[in-house]
C-alpha cells in the first residue's frame, strides 16, 4: 500500500470512528470495538464505514425519535459529553456528601479541566409511615455515585482521596469507564419526563390503600423487574410489606448486591 493510499485510509477509518462516536444506536459500541479489533486498517476502515452508512440512513429517523422521546435525547446527549463515566463506592448514605465535597476537591486540587459532572441519581417512592403515604425523595443506588471524568493521574487521587470514598467500581487502580449503555442505565432516572397517572397505577394504589392487596409473592423468590429504572434485571425479594404495597428486591449492579424497593406491579414472576 502506498504511502498515499495509507494516509487515505487512515483519514477514512478516523472519520468513520468520529460519525460513529457521535451515534445514538445502542448497537454502536459493540460494532465500533470489533472494527478497532481488525488489524488491517482498510478493512477497519471499510467495516466502520459501513456502519456509519447504515447509520446515515437511519440518521433521520433517530432524529425525529429523539425530539419526541425523551430518553432518546438523553442518550444521545451522553455521548457528546466530554470524558467518561466512572463509579465510586462511598459509604451508605454519604453518597450526597461525597458529590459535595468531589466538587469542592477538583476545584481546590486543580482538576476543574478534568471532572466535569458527579451524579447521584434520585428517585421518588411512595412511603407509608404511621397510615400516612407520602412520596419521598432518595438515592436510587444507595451506595454509589458516578463521574464524568478524564482519566489521569491527579483526578484518580482527587477522587479516591475525596472523604467518604471507600474506592473506584472494578480494578481500583486503574478503572474502566462505563459503556454508554451502561451509563445511560444509571443515569436514566434523572430524565425530567411528563407525569402519566395509568389507569393500572391508580388501581394499584386505591387497593393498597384499601388494603385490598392479594400478595403472590415469597421472600427469597427469585423475580424480574418489568418497569422502572432496573427494567429487565432479575433480582431476588429480601422484604414484603402489605401495607405499603412494596417489595425489596436485591439486584446485582457491579458484582454486589443492591437493595432496590419497587411496586408490587414493577414485578413479575420467573417463568
Amino acid at each position: 500500500m502506498t504511502s498515499e493510499n495509507s494516509n487515505n485510509t487512515e483519514a477514512d477509518l478516523d472519520a468513520a470512528l468520529d460519525a460513529l462516536a457521535h451515534s445514538a444506536d445502542p448497537e454502536v459500541d459493540a460494532a465500533v470495538e470489533e472494527a478497532l479489533e481488525i488489524d488491517n486498517a482498510e478493512e477497519a476502515a471499510a467495516a466502520a464505514s459501513a456502519i456509519v452508512d447504515e447509520e446515515t440512513e437511519d440518521g433521520a429517523e433517530e432524529s425525529a425519535d429523539a425530539a419526541v422521546d425523551p430518553y432518546k435525547a438523553f442518550k444521545k446527549d451522553l455521548r457528546r459529553r466530554p470524558g467518561k463515566w466512572f463509579v465510586i463506592h462511598t459509604y451508605a448514605g454519604y453518597e450526597r456528601k461525597v458529590k459535595s465535597n468531589l466538587w469542592n476537591r477538583r476545584e481546590t486540587m486543580g482538576a476543574v479541566d478534568d471532572i466535569y459532572e458527579i451524579q447521584v441519581p434520585m428517585e421518588e417512592v411512595m412511603e407509608v409511615k404511621n397510615g400516612q403515604r407520602k412520596m419521598v425523595t432518595r438515592v436510587r443506588i444507595p451506595g454509589y455515585v458516578l463521574v464524568r471524568m478524564n482519566l489521569t493521574e491527579t483526578t484518580w487521587s482527587v477522587v479516591r482521596h475525596t472523604p467518604g470514598v471507600t474506592g473506584f467500581v472494578g480494578n481500583a487502580h486503574n478503572p474502566v469507564p462505563l459503556r454508554i449503555n451502561e451509563a445511560f442505565e444509571m443515569l436514566k432516572s434523572t430524565v425530567e419526563l411528563e407525569p402519566v397517572a395509568t389507569a393500572k397505577g391508580k388501581a394499584a394504589a386505591n387497593a393498597v390503600a384499601q388494603g385490598n392487596v392479594e400478595i403472590d409473592f415469597e421472600i427469597g423468590e427469585t423475580i424480574t423487574i418489568k418497569s422502572g429504572s432496573f427494567e429487565g434485571l432479575p433480582g431476588t425479594i429480601s422484604e414484603i410489606n402489605p401495607a405499603s404495597g412494596k417489595l425489596t428486591v436485591l439486584v446485582s449492579l457491579f458484582e454486589r448486591e443492591t437493595p432496590v424497593e419497587l411496586g408490587f406491579d414493577q414485578v413479575t414472576k420467573m417463568v
